[in-house]
């Protein structure tokens, strides 16, 4: 029995010298009962059972298996805005930037080393476009310090913020920015460097930009110059605005009680939710798969089934999350991804369908380069496709109409009722959608007045549906 045990517990210990990256021959096997066990961090560990006969001695032996040492996870959004008839709708939200001032954008550039004069690109407002690409984030986690360098290319559309600061190679193409890159940036890993939190750039103002932090990925630093200070950031930090349709079409057919949805897109769509919100009240149906050229119908209005929107938005985030981790992000960055959005998916009125974008089409519209590679890459996008519904028009019509017909000292409470629909930037499309309703003589002034001052944000607003 003890020449057994002595065989097995050799064939053991080669197979752990081989898995571990070590030289056959180096390992003499003891003769007792061998435990062979491969830890949550990577870790082979062989023991030797304690219970077995005590004439020989006791051994340990722990190594690595070669370590998962690079990862790269990217999250992000793209919303865009349609009519009833499942029209994509181009847009121009009139709201200011939420992003915290040290956010780069066209209008901070780097300096060209040569002197010469910085180009002219388009901003953020300057056109409407189909797609509103909000804050896509890219982490890093590595074994060790290391520098690579990292490019996003936007083919269809044009960058419009960013953090840290962008290299010089970013801006080849005059008018738009349609590609990031990151030269020389290094990766220090959060356990080796903890007060580097201290440290990251802040700012007091609630902002979109902040939870994305909280995935407490690895640290970056980057310098954009040869005289300028390191910038450090746990993350890679970008916007922009896109001119192609999304996948989804979103649709209320005229004499039906349901939303249609549709697939129009090359690859299967994975977690649609499909979502109404109605001021303290909500309710949302979940689709697991919508396939190719595939349409489905839901019930809609929802009032009847309706839920406190508290309850919903509580189930409908630990749902969010759960799908954002079965495409691959972790716990902590889908936590920071839901967070990011919770108060402008989950309670702005309005009908919307929340839905992940394939990773097929995420590589085709934003291909990504890292270089050296990491070992494994995730990115995961979300496409929020939200509905501009017959009822909404008309609410926004009639104070439209008013608006137009009133004396100048009652403009201002219509504006404020106008305000009150809670549509913030959703505004602007349905407006120029009205626009060709009412006569051009008309709306040529007061028309675009009415949408300014309507646009403006309302702190109180805000505030309720952050809560």
């Amino acid at each position: 029995m003890k020449n057994i045990l002595l065989t097995f517990t050799a064939a053991l210990l080669t197979y752990t010298a081989f898995a571990c990256g070590l030289p056959r021959g180096k390992l003499t096997a003891p003769g007792q009962s061998p435990i062979l066990s491969v830890q949550r961090n990577g870790v082979v560990k062989l023991e030797w059972n304690p219970l077995a006969a005590s004439d020989l001695p006791q051994t340990v032996l722990a190594c690595s298996l070669p370590p998962d040492e690079f990862t790269a996870h990217e999250w992000g959004t793209f919303t865009s805005v349609q009519g009833a008839e499942g029209v994509q709708l181009e847009w121009n939200p009139l709201v200011a930037s939420d992003l915290p001032p040290f956010v780069y954008n066209v209008n901070r550039l780097p300096r060209d080393p040569a002197g010469r004069p910085a180009p002219v690109y388009y901003g953020k407002t300057a056109a409407r476009s189909l797609q509103r690409m909000e804050t896509p984030v890219i982490y890093f986690y590595s074994d060790r310090e290391r520098t690579v360098d990292v490019s996003v290319r936007f083919p269809r559309g044009h960058i419009t913020e960013w953090y840290p600061q962008l290299s010089p190679n970013s801006f080849t193409t005059p008018g738009r920015i349609n590609q990031l890159v990151w030269d020389r940036l290094t990766i220090l890993p959060r356990a080796q460097h903890p007060e580097l939190q201290a440290q990251l750039p802040a700012h007091s103002a609630p902002s979109h930009y902040f939870p994305a932090r909280e995935a407490e990925a690895d640290f970056l630093r980057r310098t954009p110059g040869t005289d300028a200070k390191p910038e450090l950031e746990s993350l890679l930090f970008y916007r922009g605005v896109g001119y192609f349709n999304a996948p989804l079409t979103v649709s209320l057919p005229e004499g039906s009680n349901a939303l249609r949805v549709k697939n129009e897109g090359a690859e299967p769509l994975r977690s649609l939710f499909v979502l109404q919100v109605n001021g303290t009240q909500a309710k949302y149906t979940y689709v697991d798969q919508l396939g190719t050229n595939a349409t489905q119908d839901i019930v809609f209005p929802c009032r009847r089934s309706s839920r406190p929107r508290a309850e919903v938005t509580a189930q409908l985030v630990a749902d969010m999350q759960q799908a954002l981790v079965r495409e691959g992000l972790f716990e902590r960055e889908a936590a920071a991804m839901v967070k990011t959005w919770s108060d402008s998916w989950f309670a702005e009125p309005g009908v919307r369908v929340l839905y992940l974008l394939p990773r097929t089409w995420t590589d085709r519209t934003l291909p990504l380069t890292v270089s050296p590679a990491p070992t494994k890459t995730v990115r995961v996008m979300v496409g929020r496709a939200e509905v501009i519904t017959p009822a909404i028009e008309t609410a926004v019509l009639g104070q439209l109409q008013r608006f137009i017909a009133a004396e100048p000292d009652d403009r201002a409470q219509i504006v404020s009722e106008t305000q009150a629909l809670g549509l913030g930037r959703f505004l602007e499309p349905t407006v120029r959608r009205l626009a060709r309703r009412i006569p051009a003589q008309q709306f040529s002034t007061l028309g675009w007045e009415f949408l300014q001052q309507a646009s403006r944000p309302v702190p109180a607003l805000v505030s309720a549906q952050r809560q």
